[in-house]
Order: C-alpha cells, then sequence, then structure tokens
C-alpha cells in the first residue's frame, strides 16, 4: 500500500481513533481543475537510472550524529494526541525541546549507536544549523511496530527546512520532503504552511519545485513519477508530489542508505546507490501573495510520524556540483 502525505493527513483523524479506514478527500483527479493540472504528462517508461560524474567532498564530511547524545539537534513535537494534528479543532503544539516522552532518543541498534524515532507522537528532530550546498548520506531502518492501522510505514528528511517551528499543522517547518514510505522511498513533496488553515484544502504551499515528470496510471492522483525526459512540471496545488523513480527499498528490517545531493535550489534523491529523483528550481515564498525566491539551504528535520525508525551513520559533506542522473543502457 502506498500513501502519499496528503492522504495520510486526510485520513489520520479516523485512523488514529480507531475508526474505519476512511475514503481520500483531498484532491483525487475528479474535478476538471485537477485533471487539467496532469493532462499533458506522458506515459512513463520503467528505465534503470545510474548516478555519473559524482562530486568530490570539498572538506572531510562531518558527523551530524556523534553516537552519544542528540547534541547539535533539536526536538519539535506536535499534538499529544496525533489524531488532532490535521483537525481544524487542533490545539496548542508541545513544542521545542520538550521531549518528556523519548520520541527521539539515542539506543543502541545491531550493536551500534542509532537514533530511534518512536512515531507514537509526531515531530521532527531538526539540526541546529542551516545547510546549503552539500552532501548528505544516513541510514535507516523500520522498527517492528507502527501505530496507525490500516496506513503504511511513514517518516521523511525534510530539507531546506526554514521559517517558523510548526509552521505545517503545528508539526513541521516549511520544507523539501526525501520521503520514507515502503515503495516509495525517495518521493519528493513540498510542505507548505498551514497558518490560518483549517484542513489540507487551505494550506498555502509557498514551497514549490519543478521535476521531470510522467504519469503512471497505478499510482493515486497525481499520477506522477520522475522520469528523465519526462515533463518539467511544477509541484503546485492540487499536485505536490511526486513519487520515486522506482522501488530500491531493501527488505523490511534492513539498513537502507539514503545519499541526498543539494547544490543551491536543485536536488538529487539517492536510495541504496539508485537515483531515484532530482528536482529543480526550488523556492520559497514569504507568505500568499509573495514573490518566490530560490530556497537554497535550511535546516534538516528527522520526522517522527507514525512507525518506529532508526537513523544512524548521519554525514554531510560540502559540494561543488550536482552527479547526474542518466540512464543505464
Amino acid at each position: 500500500m502506498r500513501s502519499t502525505k496528503f492522504l495520510f493527513g486526510w485520513a489520520l483523524v479516523a485512523a488514529v481513533a480507531g475508526g474505519p479506514a476512511v475514503a481520500q478527500f483531498g484532491p483525487d483527479g475528479s474535478t476538471p481543475e485537477q485533471k487539467a493540472v496532469v493532462a499533458n504528462d506522458p506515459p512513463f517508461r520503467a528505465e534503470r537510472l545510474m548516478l555519473t560524474a559524482l562530486p568530490r567532498p570539498l572538506r572531510p564530511a562531518t558527523a551530524l550524529f556523534n553516537g552519544r547524545d542528540l547534541a547539535g539537534w533539536d526536538s519539535w513535537l506536535g499534538q499529544t494526541n496525533p489524531a488532532l494534528t490535521y483537525a481544524p479543532t487542533a490545539g496548542t503544539p508541545i513544542g521545542l525541546n520538550k521531549d518528556a516522552n523519548k520520541v527521539f532518543s539515542v539506543v543502541r541498534e545491531d550493536g551500534a549507536p542509532a537514533i530511534y524515532a518512536s512515531g507514537k507522537l509526531f515531530g521532527g528532530l531538526l539540526t541546529s544549523k542551516e545547510y546549503g550546498n552539500y552532501h548528505l548520506r544516513l541510514q535507516f531502518k523500520w522498527g517492528k511496530n507502527k501505530w496507525i492501522d490500516n496506513f503504511p510505514r511513514n517518516n521523511g528528511v525534510l530539507y531546506h527546512s526554514h521559517g517558523a517551528y510548526g509552521a505545517f499543522f503545528g508539526t513541521w517547518m516549511s520544507a523539501v520532503e526525501f520521503e520514507i514510505v515502503p515503495k516509495s522511498i525517495g518521493m519528493l513533496l513540498t510542505v507548505g504552511s498551514s497558518r490560518g488553515a483549517k484542513s489540507f484544502a487551505d494550506v498555502d504551499w509557498n514551497v514549490a519545485a519543478k521535476v521531470l515528470v510522467a504519469r503512471d496510471p497505478k499510482l493515486p492522483y497525481p499520477y506522477r513519477r520522475y522520469m528523465p525526459g519526462g515533463r518539467l512540471s511544477p509541484l503546485e496545488a492540487f499536485a505536490f508530489n511526486v513519487d520515486a523513480n522506482s522501488d530500491a527499498e531493501k527488505p523490511l528490517g534492513e539498513w537502507n542508505t539514503l545519499d541526498l545531493y543539494v547544490m543551491g535550489n536543485r536536488s538529487v534523491h539517492v536510495v541504496n546507490g539508485v537515483p531515484v529523483m532530482a528536482a529543480q528550481d526550488i523556492t520559497t515564498r514569504d507568505g500568499p501573495g509573495a514573490k518566490p525566491r530560490p530556497l537554497t539551504r535550511g535546516r534538516i528535520q528527522l520526522q517522527s510520524e507514525g512507525a518506529e525508525t532508526y537513523f544512524r551513520n548521519i554525514t554531510i559533506e560540502p559540494i561543488n556540483r550536482l552527479p547526474q542522473v542518466v540512464v543505464k543502457r
């Protein structure tokens, strides 16, 4: 089963509260406006992708996780009841560095230190510093438990995080997301601002990007996968996510290696050595109607969102160019 963030959020209230699975209330491609957004997407072709011209680091890699504690990181937690995250009646978030429940902690897993994200409460673990022009590498694996019935495991690495804490429904900063969901690891989503919003329909999608897309009818709306040679399209309402080119995830319980390359307002997502996403023209706005500006740096967030997840071997190194994504012949 695959879930995009908007579908996950719309169904969350019923699922966490123990209710039945609910239908998709977000964009489903049924309106003329939604159909028009994706009308000219070419058909998806499954091709093997590879990276070439890997950049040389300008300096040795820096460890973002010291293996002992969470020094250099801040936590931000949303609602005490995750079922209220996307509800109009949501209350005040738990807030900054108030992780009394150890949603984020340092543990030993498979004989080595790791950051544990419990998933029981929704929030993010954020680097205290901002970064730009880098190669981020980390490993993750799923834990045994997930806490929301009828939904897949869910997590993510949010980069270029900026602006107010909890801008997105009191829980995450505005950012670009390297999605971690089974079968769709490396999906790209934009994480906007929900200030004044009562639902996903009211969100200000102030973060935007452009991706080469193609139509895959097996996916939910907007039916889009990343494909070199596809149509360069903006991520915007109603289509603010693009799925990974392929499923490069290892079996449940094994460690996966994620590489994120960022140069200016462009990025490349890599899963276990396989490039699955490339984005360009990443921008942000300071509010509705404001002029977009290039988004080139920000903090890095590791999510807690409904499932146990472990992160380890988190390093970052400066680069001065992106690798190239090519079709393997």
